[in-house]
């Protein structure tokens, strides 16, 4: 009985032990985690099997080695184990949202934060932005006015600076969001050629990019210039007689002797282009007139201070805000300087009217005019241009009753001047000559040879712009360059006041030169 008793119990316990791991490995393939699992329930299996034989008659050993064997019957479930194990092969994509999730906070990390505008040389603004975080970079858009020229990247990433060349200038941005900029040279460009120019410098050209070039002027291997040609010409103008343009494309003009004063009226090019000039307050423009029909193209001014280049047909035309302009036609067998131009006969007219203004005290402009029917002088004031009087050879003084004393000496001569004396007192007045026709021009209507003109005042005339009692200046202002005509001349000889009598006409003009005085004291 003992001994039957221990055989089934014996029996029981083989079973149990090699049961176990069998129902193991049929948990772990219903998780999901088959091949682990699977690997470590043959092991078992295959330890338990020898157990028994150690332990109980050889008998029950046998009996229980079928359970035990039955253990791969259980793991054939394995076959099917794609469909069990499709979500394991799921698990990116379930992991999926937690990388976009990354990505987004990446992402917002990486939006702008508004660091500094700065404004740089070349009139060139750069707009700075910070972005990132654990990488954080610097980045500079460059624009002129509101158009976008590039941008440049620096910090994190992207090195410790950044440099772009935008319009003739080198901008720089640093890893610390600074930026910088200098007029580009040959070091930010690749060199194209060299020539030589008419008036013995050498120009070295060089591309910095497209549309984008550099030139360096040298004369006897010493530097004496430089131009960058960006998104529009640049030109050297070397003492009123020698041109060199470079154009942005990289290609040059270069020309000499084509110079004329740039005063209001029209002009002829030696290729038949008819310009006019007109002064329109501030500075004076050049458009293209067709002959025919009179009708323009439309004005273009000088940049303030500076030189305009302009196109018109083969014609490359220089405009200086001086008051001087050139011309030269590519090609042309002839070149001219521009002709002064007569629209109502067709024909060049060298004898148009000459004309300078003077400051001659007591806030007031005297805008001398020589034409070839002789002298105009009209008196304004500085600055808003209101007429005080008109002279000419029919009026050519003020009265006495006027308060103040204008009149034009020598009227009939071709050396006329004017005397002013407009502050009252132990003031002196001054005299003032008159500008020159041009070479072979004659004027009409001259005295009789050695038949004298006095002034009535004991005064002689100058050929200077010299005052009495003082040095009288220049003004490098409106008609001085543009040598416009003079307007209407309603009441010549007199003072204009609009809507006045004669006695007010005196007490205005006094009144208003008083006026003038104390604001240029308390200005002063």
């Amino acid at each position: 009985m003992r001994t039957a008793l221990r055989t089934a119990l014996a029996t029981a316990l083989v079973a149990g032990v090699a049961a176990a791991p069998v129902l193991t490995a049929g948990s772990a393939f219903a998780a999901g985690t088959a091949p682990a699992p699977t690997a470590a329930a043959s092991a078992p299996a295959k330890a338990a099997a020898p157990a028994p034989a150690k332990t109980a008659a050889t008998a029950p050993a046998k009996a229980a080695a079928p359970t035990a064997t039955t253990a791969p019957a259980t793991t054939a479930p394995a076959t099917t184990a794609p469909a069990a194990t499709a979500p394991a092969t799921k698990a990116p994509a379930a992991t999926a949202p937690a990388a976009e999730a990354a990505s987004d906070a990446e992402a917002a990390s990486d939006a702008d934060a508004p660091v500094r505008t700065v404004e740089l040389d070349g009139g060139l603004t750069a707009k700075v932005h910070a972005k990132g975080t654990q990488h954080r970079y610097f980045t500079a858009t460059v624009l002129r006015g509101t158009s976008v020229l590039g941008e440049l990247k620096a910090g994190g990433g992207y090195g410790a600076e950044d440099t772009g060349v935008f319009s003739g200038y080198a901008v720089t941005l640093d890893a610390e969001g600074e930026v910088t900029a200098v007029e580009a040279g040959p070091e930010h460009a690749t060199p194209v050629r060299t020539e030589k120019l008419i008036g013995g410098r050498t120009a070295k050209i060089y591309k910095l990019k497209d549309l984008d070039h550099f030139a360096e002027l040298f004369l006897e291997g010493r530097k004496v210039g430089e131009l960058h040609a960006a998104g529009r010409p640049a030109v050297d103008w070397e003492d009123s007689t020698e041109y060199f343009v470079l154009n942005p494309d990289g290609t040059t003009h270069n020309w000499t002797g084509t110079t004329a004063p740039l005063k209001a009226g029209f002009y002829r090019l030696v290729d038949g282009t008819i310009l006019e000039a007109r002064f329109n307050g501030t500075a004076i423009g050049l458009q293209t007139v067709d002959p025919a029909t009179g009708k323009g193209s439309g004005f273009t001014y000088p940049y303030a201070g500076g030189r305009k280049v302009l196109f018109y047909g083969k014609a490359v035309v220089v405009m200086e805000s001086t008051g001087y302009f050139s011309a030269y036609v590519p090609g042309a067998a002839r070149q001219s300087a521009p002709q002064p131009y007569n629209m109502e006969t067709g024909k060049v007219d060298n004898c148009l009217p000459q004309r300078i203004d003077l400051a001659i005290g007591a806030g007031t402009v005297a805008e001398l005019t020589m034409t070839t029917k002789g002298p105009k002088a009209k008196l304004v004031t500085a600055g808003d241009d209101k007429v005080i009087a008109v002279l000419d050879r029919a009026h050519p003084s003020l009265p006495a009753n006027a308060g103040i004393v204008a009149r034009i000496d020598g009227a009939h001569t071709a050396t006329p001047t004017l005397y002013a004396k407009l502050e009252g007192g132990e003031a002196k007045g001054g005299t003032y000559a008159f500008p020159s026709l041009p070479k072979g021009c004659s004027v009409e209507g001259l005295a009789p040879a050695g038949q004298a003109q006095g002034n009535g005042n004991g005064n002689g005339t100058s050929n200077g712009a010299q005052a009495q009692g003082g040095q009288t200046s220049v003004i490098p202002r409106g008609g001085v360059a543009a040598g416009a005509e003079l307007a209407a001349e309603e009441g010549s000889g007199t003072l204009v006041a609009a809507g006045a009598g004669a006695a007010a006409l005196t007490a205005a003009g006094l009144g208003f030169l008083a006026m003038r005085r104390r604001t240029a004291a308390v200005r002063g």
